[in-house]
């Protein structure tokens, strides 16, 4: 995929959803109190139901079913629906057990392997201010990674499964939309099996009270949105593109885990940001100068 294929709408899904996820842990600090196995079983379950409303609401009912007995697009959708449910259990856990500068290290980490895949596996090309873009991020996530390492196996954890789920994802013949419902169906029978468990073990959360039931019904909106924009970005813009708009997310979470809920804040940590911002500054700057150059070359006469 070329540089010229990322689209304006691209960049509006991919900077929507970033911003989404930016916000997120706040949703889940409130769930604190549920067990994140539970809290992940009820965002699955949930997000079926919602999605297939949404898929009937659309007409796309018959799109579904062609994916579903599409067999190579069933076996992808099977790996990236596993990969997802392990970033969903990581992530929940740790924002939950105050770690949360752990979870956007991992965020931060996982730009720097889209744009891996993004050159070994789909051939995109690197600009030299890309790579030196990459080198300042790089920095300052090895500071960050240092600084952290008894929280590191979160942070890679959550790096390298939300990575390949994209690449999966950006590989993969399915709507967005009929890609994720597949993926929660798929997960549903397990969690649906947990939350009879718990239930009849005396150990379920949901039914305890109203705003605990409601904050669970409505994680699948929270949970489906942003995924369904996260996946229509896939397909629009480079993953290194992709990569480096998802800075915004792990950076409003490092900026809530510090000053909202007073995470331990140290130099490696402020480095780090530092770093990766003036990476991301510099990445910007050169997109926007080759959207220009592009649009002048277009209009050129041949």
């Amino acid at each position: 995929m070329s540089e010229q294929q990322n689209t304006p709408a691209g960049y509006a899904y991919g900077i929507g959803v970033y911003l989404l996820w930016g916000l997120v842990p706040l949703y889940f600090k409130l769930l604190d109190h549920v067990g994140a196995i539970e809290t992940v079983a009820h965002r699955i379950v949930w997000s079926v139901g919602f999605l297939l409303i949404l898929l009937l609401a659309l007409g796309k009912l018959g799109a579904l079913r062609a994916t579903w007995r599409n067999r190579r697009t069933l076996l992808a959708l099977t790996a990236s629906a596993a990969l997802i449910a392990v970033n969903w259990l990581v992530y929940i856990w740790a924002v939950t057990n105050e770690h949360m500068i752990a979870t956007s290290l991992g965020y931060f980490l996982n730009p720097l392997l889209n744009v891996i895949l993004g050159t070994l596996f789909l051939s995109e090309k690197l600009r030299p201010a890309t790579i030196v873009a990459i080198g300042l991020a790089a920095t300052g996530v090895a500071i960050l990674a240092w600084s952290a390492l008894d929280t590191l196996w979160i942070s890679a954890t959550l790096a390298v499964s939300f990575a390949l789920y994209g690449y999966v994802r950006k590989i993969t013949d399915a709507g967005a939309i009929e890609g994720l419902a597949v993926e929660t169906v798929l997960l549903s029978p397990l969690c649906i099996a947990y939350l009879a468990w718990l239930g009849m073990t005396g150990g379920l959360a949901f039914g305890g009270d109203m705003e605990t039931d409601m904050l669970l019904v409505f994680a699948a909106v929270v949970t489906s949105v942003p995924l369904m924009l996260f996946a229509a970005a896939a397909k629009r813009l480079t993953l290194t593109t992709l990569g480096f708009i998802q800075y915004i997310a792990p950076s409003m979470v490092f900026v809530i885990g510090a000053f909202i809920f007073n995470e331990p804040l140290n130099a490696g940590t402020i480095a780090c940001f530092l770093f990766i911002w003036t990476g991301l500054a510099l990445f910007t700057i050169d997109n926007i100068r080759q959207a220009r150059t592009n649009r002048l070359r277009a209009r050129a006469p041949a």
